[in-house]
């Protein structure tokens, strides 16, 4: 199995499902914002691994396109018999700095963290959150939306540094 950066329409409706998934018991509850804190935690570890151009948080991105695009072709063909091939117009987040994979990977270490300190059924709302977050991402409509991201990043990161070097402090 090859890693892919094309998303097909197969992949999107597996991340759907997901997303809906997550978003149906909390829309049937008590709309209280606590219970999407797990599924946002696994979405933001997402989004950050698909600024990643490698490493493994970029093949973690690069494998979420192959593994949805598979299942969810195959969901589509099996509950509807049609096929769900078709490419989607890509996307990528670009222009991640040295400074800003730093945050990214405190990011993902945060995540991490929660993670570990999760529950069952939140430990698997953390990890539909990061499918649907690096899923998203590998569309030209997440991609375009979120291309500020990396921007951002990096001067959060340049902000960090700088502070740690003692600029503008004396």
């Amino acid at each position: 199995m090859t890693a892919t950066n094309t998303l097909t329409l197969g992949g999107l409706l597996l991340a759907l499902i997901i997303l809906v998934c997550n978003l149906y018991p909390w829309w049937r509850g008590n709309r209280d914002m606590k219970m999407l804190a797990p599924f946002g935690k696994g979405t933001a570890a997402g989004i950050s691994a698909a600024m990643c151009p490698g490493g493994i948080l970029g093949w973690a991105h690069s494998r979420s396109g192959t593994v949805g695009n598979g299942i969810g072709e195959r969901t589509s063909q099996a509950t509807t018999g049609t096929a769900s091939g078709q490419s989607i117009t890509t996307g990528q987040l670009v222009g991640l700095g040295a400074t800003g994979a730093a945050i990214v990977v405190l990011t993902v270490l945060l995540v991490v963290l929660a993670y570990k300190e999760a529950g069952k059924k939140d430990r698997r709302r953390i990890i539909g959150g990061a499918y649907v977050g690096s899923t998203f991402c590998l569309t030209a409509g997440v991609a375009g939306a979120l291309a500020w991201l990396p921007g951002t990043l990096n001067g959060l990161g340049d902000g960090i540094v700088a502070a740690f070097q003692g600029a503008g402090v004396l």
